[in-house]
């Protein structure tokens, strides 16, 4: 019996390995959408960063559009991204912070050296909320509207050009719902 054949089993699986690979390498992990899309926040409870007696939870959302910014003063592009979250809170948006799998001291550290942008500033010390809303990384970002479902999500830093082509967009689109 001939077994030549049996040679190209590694070759084949290989190859198939190998377009997997390349497929995947070629894909904006920037894209991807949330499964909350169209779904209410998650609960949570958490403490306010700057006075941990008081607490923040979902129902201090409701009756406001409000952008929900998960950052840490661990992240680089946090940084990056403070001037335009502050452009917003200028503009008028409600904007809730997730201090990220952080501590109080480093993040009061950077809103000192940074700006503070947040109206609301919840520390999530665990991550907790993060695994919650399916965060992979910070910074993201999620816009909650009135009635406390999550209309979109940008991951990734906001860009200078997102606040004008996107974020402030969808903010009005869900204020005058």
């Amino acid at each position: 019996m001939n077994r030549r054949w049996l040679l190209f089993i590694p070759l084949a699986g290989f190859l198939v390995l190998a377009v997997m690979l390349w497929v995947g390498l070629g894909k904006d992990p920037s894209s991807r959408d949330s499964a909350l899309i169209d779904q209410p926040m998650p609960e949570f409870s958490l403490t306010a960063l700057d006075d941990p007696t008081v607490t923040i939870e979902r129902s201090d959302l409701l009756g406001h559009v409000t952008l929900v910014n998960v950052w840490g003063s661990w992240c680089p592009t946090c940084k990056d991204e403070m001037p335009q979250l502050l452009a917003l809170r200028k503009a008028g948006v409600r904007i809730l912070g997730v201090d990220y799998k952080d501590t109080r001291v480093d993040a009061r550290d950077f809103l000192n050296r940074f700006g503070n942008p947040f109206e609301l500033s919840a520390f999530d010390p665990d991550g907790t909320l993060g695994l919650d809303l399916g965060v992979y990384g910070a910074p993201e970002s999620f816009i909650i509207d009135a009635q406390g479902i999550v209309r979109y999500h940008h991951t990734g830093y906001i860009k200078p050009d997102d606040v004008k082509d996107t974020i402030l967009p969808e903010i009005q689109s869900w204020s005058s719902s």
